[in-house]
């Protein structure tokens, strides 16, 4: 399939912000062992997964609390119903196979509201570990596209769901989670599933995608976190091929993921 050259760029560029918006999740429920059953049946994946509304913020385990070095390496990519449908981007990102990337990324706590009643006693504020998602998105954006790349990453503050990547030459990435799920089948273990648009703007004509990051992290101790994770992309209704891939991926992205702590509460 020939497709233009701009979006050959769209498409290479969409799927190196998707590590970024895995720090963009919120809390759920799911079946023990389903997020973790999806990962291990990579790359048989037909379908997208259940997923509820995203609403409000993830609270992440108290362990991932602090500041850490994130190594990313991509072990793996496929696209599923190629040669019918093949995104020009998996060519470009062979390049990244087997090469580790690093940043730093960091979890905070943040203070839930409290109960103030006459009649009942004040219910203490809770602390609550939360993604840093400014920083972590442009820390790992400037990772992979370079620091001359990526201008700013935007949160925006009345929504922890929505995310705007700030690049070069008037492009812009505009992500927005829709649904999550989320498991934590251990004390040492902590799952998530996330859907989230995509719209890459620049000086042509917008392009739209739906993405899904499925995330499965371990406490190997409390100074080192492991993590297998996938994202898979989806043509949206207004590309030409929707229709024959429908809800089927059309790229799949294997990454391990190490987390080494820097900073970590007492």
């Amino acid at each position: 399939m020939t497709r233009p050259t701009s979006f050959r760029m769209r498409r290479s560029l969409i799927w190196i912000a998707l590590l970024s918006l895995v720090w963009l999740l919120c809390s759920g429920s799911a079946e023990a062992g389903s997020i973790r059953d999806r990962l291990a049946a990579f790359p048989d994946w037909t379908n997208k997964p259940s997923t509820r509304p995203a609403s409000g913020d993830l609270v992440y385990p108290d362990w991932l609390a602090g500041t850490w070095e994130l190594t990313s390496t991509l072990v793996d990519l496929t696209a599923p119903l190629a040669p019918a449908i093949e995104t020009p981007g998996m060519a470009a990102n062979q390049q990244l196979l087997h090469k580790p990337i690093i940043c730093e990324v960091r979890f905070e706590p943040r203070l839930t509201s409290y109960t103030q009643s006459f009649l009942l006693q004040p219910r203490l504020a809770q602390e609550e570990i939360v993604a840093d998602r400014a920083f972590n998105g442009l820390s790992i954006a400037k990772a992979y596209l370079g620091d001359e790349a990526v201008q700013k990453v935007v949160v925006d503050p009345q929504n922890p769901n929505r995310q705007l990547t700030i690049l070069n030459n008037q492009r812009r990435l505009e992500s927005t989670i829709t649904g999550r799920v989320t498991e934590q089948p251990s004390a040492d273990d902590f799952s998530t599933i996330e859907m989230f648009q995509q719209v890459f703007r620049s000086s042509n004509q917008p392009y739209f995608n739906e993405v899904e990051t499925t995330t499965s992290y371990h406490r190997e101790a409390n100074d080192y976190v492991t993590a297998d994770q996938v994202t898979a992309v989806y043509l949206s209704p207004q590309d030409p091929d929707y229709f024959q891939a429908l809800n089927q991926p059309v790229a799949l992205y294997h990454y391990q993921l190490e987390l080494a702590a820097i900073n970590t509460p007492l």
